[in-house]
């Protein structure tokens, strides 16, 4: 017959939730500057805010 066990186990411990890696592109913000050209010559005059295309304005690096 087997022996009755008298303790309980401890409790295993809770795991660590992993934060996601930032994507490089945009470190983590999902936005990147785009140069905007005009013109016929097509001259740069400034920069706007763009989507990161690496991650799709997510934030998190789509390869982890």
């Amino acid at each position: 017959m087997a022996t009755k066990r008298t303790t309980t186990k401890p409790p295993a411990p809770a795991p660590v939730p992993v934060e996601p890696a930032s994507c490089q592109p945009c470190n983590g913000s999902g936005m990147v500057p785009i140069t905007v050209r005009v013109g016929r010559k097509r001259r740069p005059v400034g920069q706007q805010d763009g989507l990161c295309l690496n991650c799709l304005g997510e934030g998190t690096d789509p390869n982890t």
